[in-house]
């Protein structure tokens, strides 16, 4: 009798459960979402990051909740995300806040400025040294909140139709670079140029370029650079940890089932790390391809360095005296990264140069 009873009861139980499921799922909404990337969808790296994104959004709402990545210039300019998820023309964007920075510069923290943090760090800073809640305050003027969705890891310094030895060889030449990055330069006497990515290849070949800064080796290959200006030069300083950013109207994301809001966020931290992951496993060959393509290369020379960050410091000087909000967000990244190279240079780099020293030993 118990042994009948207790079939009975496991019989209803998994027909409740089997119906239950699709139940649950069929009370979920169905909704599709557009997102306007800044990148071109050869960009397997950047491009592929707000892709991850969908694929995981999907697949966590058992495919309720759809987002269809556009690349940059179906739906809106590269340069345009910003206002079209601000402006609900898409729901959603998938970019680099630094394209931004002339609406206020504060927007260029939350992907990367000149000496700031590397990857690890600034992925620290956004999850608990309270980046994101600073950009979360700082983005409701602009109708959007924004999520962490991949780095690319420090860049590239740029490629060069020349070699660079001093400060004085910077002065007069026309580099494609811009944000912070353009206006530390300028101090420098470098004639800071503003050309998309598509452009750049001919701009050199023309030489109406001298120099021009992309991302790294791995995206760098894909245009071809070295065959018309064969200098590579490291490290990207303006860039030592970029972060990109997945943007989401307000009052689209306040509009989401908590189900699909969590897919979202799991989704963008899936991509974070698999783009960072990306980069470092990709980049090694890629750079060994380029200098066998016949990329030269080189490190700036230490008197670069020193002249970019005292200007870099200038320049941030001049900005906090001027603009609350980045004063704000400016002293309490810096004061979390001076902590972080205290701490990194305690193990992590003592650990990284002694290998890097052993590995060249037997190269």
């Amino acid at each position: 009798m118990k042994r009948r009873t207790f079939l009975k009861t496991a019989g209803v139980a998994a027909a409740a459960t089997t119906i239950a499921a699709p139940a649950i799922a069929q009370s979920q909404p169905e909704i599709k979402w557009r997102c306007a990337s800044s990148f071109p969808k050869s960009l397997d790296t950047i491009y592929g990051a707000a892709e991850i994104v969908a694929k995981r959004v999907a697949e966590l709402t058992d495919n309720k909740f759809q987002i269809r990545v556009f690349a940059g210039g179906e739906i809106v300019p590269g340069l345009q995300v910003l206002d079209a998820v601000q402006n609900d023309t898409v729901e959603c964007g998938h970019t680099v806040s630094y394209y931004y920075w002339g609406k206020d510069p504060t927007i260029a923290m939350e992907t990367a400025i000149p000496f700031a943090m590397n990857c690890r760090q600034m992925n620290a800073w956004m999850y608990y040294g309270g980046g994101i809640d600073l950009f979360r305050e700082f983005y409701k003027q602009y109708n959007i909140i924004s999520f962490p969705s991949g780095n690319t890891n420090t860049q590239m310094g740029g490629w060069f139709r020349k070699e660079i030895n001093s400060v004085e060889d910077m002065k007069g030449l026309k580099m494609r670079i811009g944000g912070f990055a353009g206006q530390v330069m300028a101090k420098l006497g470098v004639v800071p140029q503003q050309i998309a990515g598509g452009d750049i290849y001919p701009s050199l070949e023309k030489g109406t370029i001298d120099a021009a800064e992309w991302i790294g080796p791995y995206d760098d290959e894909k245009l071809g650079f070295q065959k018309v200006a064969k200098y590579y030069y490291y490290p990207g300083w303006w860039e030592g940890g970029p972060m990109l950013n997945f943007y989401v109207n307000i009052k689209q994301w306040e509009s989401l089932p908590k189900q699909y809001q969590a897919a979202l966020e799991a989704g963008c931290a899936e991509a974070n790390v698999l783009t960072i992951a990306k980069y470092d496993a990709f980049n090694p060959p890629a750079l060994k391809r380029l200098i066998a393509g016949g990329a030269v290369l080189k490190a700036y020379p230490r008197e670069v360095l020193e002249a970019a960050y005292k200007a870099a410091n200038e320049v941030y000087a001049e900005t906090s005296a001027k603009n609350a909000w980045f004063k704000r967000v400016f002293d309490n990244m810096i004061a979390f990264r001076d902590e972080q190279y205290q701490w990194f240079s305690v193990a992590e780099m003592t650990f990284d140069r002694f290998m890097a020293a052993q590995i060249a030993k037997r190269q």
